[in-house]
C-alpha cells in the first residue's frame, strides 16, 4: 500500500473512530474498565461501621481519636490490543474483510483509552508474536498503531492463541485490560493460559466472523481455500446436507469458544462482519458496568 494511501485511511479511520470514542464509548468504557487498584487519597474522623483495618494509627495517636485512611480508585490503565494477523483474517463477502472490521474495532478502544488518559500497547501475532509495541499514550502513538494495522505484512498465517497469551503474561507484569482481538480459528487448546492471564489482568475476547463461516449460498460448485495453510479443494454448495454440515461444524466451535471462555471467566462478544459492532461493543461494555 502506498504511503499516502495509507496516511488516507489512517485519518478516515481515526475520524471515525475518535467520533465513536468521545461520543459513544467515553462514560461506558470508563465505567466498564475499572483502575488498576486503590490509592490512598485522605484521612477522615473514623465512622460507626468502617473497616478497623483502615485507621491511620499515626494519626490516631497525634489527635487521641480514630481516623480512618481513604482510599479511592487509581483509574489509569494500561490497555493491551492483542490483534491476530493470521492469513484467515483476509477473508470478507459482505461489507468488509475480517481484518478492516478488526483494524475499526482496535482503533476504536484505542482512543476510547486515550480519552481517559490511559496507555495503549499492541502484541500483533499468528503463530508467533509478529510485533510488540509497548504501552504509550498520545494521539501520536495511536496514529502509529493503526498505520501499523494497515500495513502490516506478517511473517506467518497460521494463528496461535495459546502462544500469544503465554507472551502476554510472562511480558506485561502490571495489570492490565487485554482485548483479545481475532476469529479464534485455531486448532489449541488455550483453556490454561487463557484462564492464567485473566487472573493476572482483565482479559475480553472480540471475535470477529464473516456470515459465509456459518451459512454457505447455494451457488453450485465453489472452489474454497484454507488462509493458513493453503490447503484448496472444490465443494458442491447445492448440497443441503453439505451446508448443513458447515452450520454444524461452525455452531459446535462456536460452543466450545463459549465454553472456554466461561470457564476462564472472559468476557466475550461475537461479531460478523456485516454486524454493526457499535452495538455489540455497547452491550459488552454495559454488561461490564
Amino acid at each position: 500500500m502506498e504511503t499516502s494511501e495509507i496516511i488516507k485511511k489512517v485519518r478516515k479511520i481515526e475520524i471515525k473512530a475518535r467520533g465513536l470514542s468521545a461520543n459513544i464509548f467515553a462514560g461506558q468504557y470508563h465505567s466498564a474498565f475499572k483502575g488498576r487498584g486503590m490509592a490512598f487519597s485522605e484521612v477522615r474522623e473514623y465512622q460507626f461501621g468502617d473497616d478497623v483495618r483502615d485507621i491511620d494509627w499515626n494519626v490516631t495517636a497525634r489527635f487521641h481519636r480514630p481516623y480512618v485512611k481513604v482510599f479511592e480508585e487509581e483509574r489509569e490503565l494500561t490497555v493491551m490490543l492483542m490483534i491476530d494477523v493470521s492469513g484467515s483474517l483476509d477473508f470478507g463477502t459482505s461489507r468488509q474483510m475480517k481484518r478492516d472490521m478488526v483494524t475499526e474495532i482496535a482503533a476504536t478502544l484505542a482512543f476510547s483509552a486515550i480519552e481517559n488518559n490511559d496507555k495503549i500497547g499492541v502484541v500483533f501475532f499468528s503463530d508467533r508474536i509478529e510485533k510488540y509495541i509497548p504501552p504509550k499514550k498520545g494521539r501520536k502513538h495511536i496514529l502509529y498503531i493503526i498505520r501499523e494495522l494497515l500495513d502490516f505484512k506478517p511473517e506467518s498465517h497460521k494463528t496461535d492463541v495459546r502462544g500469544a497469551l503465554e507472551f502476554l503474561t510472562s511480558v506485561t507484569k502490571r495489570r492490565c485490560t487485554t482485548f483479545v482481538l481475532s476469529d479464534f480459528y485455531t486448532k489449541d487448546d488455550f483453556l490454561q493460559p487463557l484462564t492464567i492471564c485473566n487472573r493476572k489482568h482483565d482479559v475480553v475476547a472480540i471475535q470477529v466472523y464473516d456470515q459465509r463461516a456459518k451459512d454457505l449460498p447455494d451457488v453450485g460448485l465453489m472452489r474454497v481455500v484454507d488462509a493458513e495453510t493453503g490447503y484448496e479443494q472444490y465443494i458442491d454448495t447445492s448440497s443441503r446436507r453439505l451446508r448443513e454440515a458447515h452450520r454444524r461444524y461452525f455452531l459446535q466451535r462456536q460452543m466450545l469458544l463459549k465454553d472456554t471462555f466461561n470457564k476462564s471467566r472472559v468476557d466475550f462478544v461475537s461479531i460478523a462482519t456485516d454486524d454493526d459492532f457499535v452495538k455489540a461493543l455497547m452491550m459488552l461494555f454495559k454488561q461490564r458496568s
